[in-house]
């Protein structure tokens, strides 16, 4: 045993232990703390993977010594504490999911196994096998018949076929003659587990299994008889999750999956809510108040909301090798532990660095939280079996710093916006009283809107009062242009014919005006042909004969020579003549 100085951490941590050659070999998901005793001290509960194939193993550590340790059969995938009962005094039990069961560990010693239902069976695949229990085909045969079932059919093959297949030649007889005998079987595996409370939010409330498994699905379990509560499915297998809530109130499940998507689950639906697609795959998961952490494989950590939009991301400087949530209640402080392949641990509160430690090796799993006695010990694990334990100063402080570009920290702080007043509440209870009634008379007022507008338009339409001709085979386009300061105006009228290709004869422009007021020096004009797509201006004078500077309208008539029915109209609004009053 040796102590080692961290450095980078501004001597926020103090090194309480430190052994290079513990033998544990583990990830995070696999390491848990809690009160196994009733005595108010926590332990380190670890599933040990041992060398991959054997010495597996459930440890238990006190301070530094190990208290226990229990042998797994399998390797071990998950490793969760909970309280199952409400029974006197308040221990937790421990559950560890390997291969298709999870081993529940009450008071250090087995208690129960649950084992997950077994899949559906390819009828071909049955079919085949009996056929071998028969002596109607042999080995060879076999094989060409389970490689064309797993090309054709949608369900997989079971785990003794596709052992089959992976045989040589001379050691086929010898399979077949072991387990043609016995049934078929087709069985999933456990790739992730959480707990969820079941109806309070109590630290020692009674808390349901989480566990995912290898074909796609989400099982609660409920505690104490551990039958299926609830069934989820899943478009890709998943590998992490974490799960907030109570599962008789509202809960959410996050699970990040294999095809590198993290999707939402929620407690009214049996399939994802929402979905977030990641540009890389996901290495760590951990959730922070209401914001959902996620580290992917191309060095770099993403904020996200709880329904899937993303709040920032940074890069770093070394691959992610594990990552876990740093809370301490005390201080209302949540920030993210991040274990990196450069032999360092990144502290970090959203996007902001907050302190750095530096590690003797690789860390391969983290866990924060009480052990022992100490609230804010941090324990580490690293990739050659060495055992790290580190305890927060209770004089340390994290001050953020923003160490990448962009807008200052000040702008992600929440403004004060007041709390709802009585007359938006009041407002609120009568829309929601009658809510059916305004809608209608909402409806009702906007249909008569539409229909006073469409009126208006078809009267316009059919009085030619639109500086735009509605005719087809004569469409026209006219603008005016009043300029002067009086009593004498120039007025220009530009006249376009908008057709593709044909154009138009016989127009002449007329005007109607106050004789009190205007004098117009041609009230009558004649259009030139209009070729389309050229604006052809056509100019006149008006002269204001009043000087008591009053204005009016003059209309502008296109209309075809002979006709009386205008084929468009404009009116325009005179300016004042200021002419007198310069004069």
């Amino acid at each position: 045993m040796s102590s080692v100085e961290s450095s980078g951490d501004g001597g926020r941590w103090l090194d309480a232990h430190y052994d290079p050659v513990a033998g544990l070999y583990t990830f995070s998901s696999c390491v848990d703390l809690a009160d196994l005793s009733g005595d108010g001290e926590s332990r380190l509960v670890v599933g040990d993977l041992g060398t991959g194939s054997s010495g597996m193993k459930l440890k238990v550590y006190r301070g530094t010594a190990l208290m226990s340790e229990s042998v797994l059969l399998d390797l071990p995938s998950g490793l969760v504490a909970f309280f199952m009962d409400l029974h006197e005094p308040r221990i937790p039990a421990v559950a560890v999911a390997s291969g298709p069961c999870i081993y529940v560990y009450k008071n250090l010693r087995p208690y129960f196994k649950f084992t997950l239902p077994s899949l559906e069976i390819n009828p071909l695949e049955q079919d085949v096998w009996q056929q071998v229990r028969e002596g109607q085909i042999d080995p060879m045969t076999l094989k060409e018949m389970l490689e064309s079932i797993r090309k054709k059919d949608d369900i997989p093959l079971s785990i003794r076929s596709l052992r089959f297949l992976s045989l040589d030649v001379n050691d086929m007889d010898e399979f077949v003659q072991l387990h043609r005998q016995q049934p078929i079987k087709r069985q999933t595996v456990i790739t992730c587990i959480g707990t969820l409370k079941k109806s309070t939010a109590d630290e020692d409330g009674v808390s349901c299994l989480v566990i995912g498994t290898e074909d796609c699905t989400v099982f609660v379990l409920d505690p104490e008889a551990f039958t299926i509560l609830s069934k989820m499915s899943l478009p890709a297998v998943p590998t992490m999750m974490d799960v907030t809530g109570q599962f008789d109130v509202e809960f959410r499940i996050t699970v990040a999956c294999r095809n590198g998507n993290i999707y939402i689950l929620r407690r009214e639906s049996d399939k994802p809510k929402y979905c977030i697609e990641l540009s890389s795959h996901p290495t760590g998961l951990v959730r922070v108040g209401k914001n959902v952490v996620v580290g992917c494989t191309d060095e770099s950590l993403q904020g996200f909301t709880q329904k899937g939009k993303k709040l920032w991301k940074i890069n770093l400087p070394a691959p992610i090798t594990t990552m876990a949530v740093m809370e301490l209640p005390t201080r209302g402080f949540q920030g993210v532990l991040v274990g990196l392949a450069n032999c360092e641990v990144h502290l970090y509160r959203d996007k902001n660095l907050l302190s750095t430690i530096k590690t003797p090796d690789t860390v391969t799993s983290i866990c924060f939280g009480r052990y022992g006695r100490e609230d804010g010990t941090l324990i580490l694990t690293t990739k050659g079996g060495g055992l790290m334990v580190k305890i927060l100063k209770r004089t340390a402080v994290f001050e953020d710093r923003d160490s990448t570009s962009g807008p200052p920290l000040a702008q992600s702080i929440r403004l004060n916006v007041p709390k709802k007043t009585k007359l938006y509440v009041d407002q609120t209870l009568r829309e929601r009283e009658n809510g059916l009634s305004m809608h209608r008379t909402f409806q009702m007022d906007l249909s008569r809107t539409r229909l006073a507008a469409a009126r208006a338009y078809i009267k316009a339409l059919e009085s030619s009062l639109t500086p735009v001709s509605s005719s087809l085979s004569e469409p026209l386009k006219l603008n005016a242009v009043v300029q002067g300061l009086g009593p004498s105006f120039k007025l220009t009228l530009n006249v376009q014919n908008t057709a593709a290709c044909r154009p138009i004869m016989s127009l002449a422009i007329s005007f109607l005006y106050d004789e009190n007021l205007y004098r117009v020096r041609n009230p009558y004009m004649r259009i030139p042909l209009l070729v389309p797509g050229l604006i052809y201006p056509v100019e006149t004078f008006v002269e204001c004969t009043n000087d008591k500077g009053v204005s009016d309208i003059i209309k502008v008539f296109v209309l075809h020579e002979g006709k009386s029915s205008p084929l468009l109209t404009a009116h325009i609004n005179m300016p004042v003549s200021e002419g007198s009053a310069l004069n």
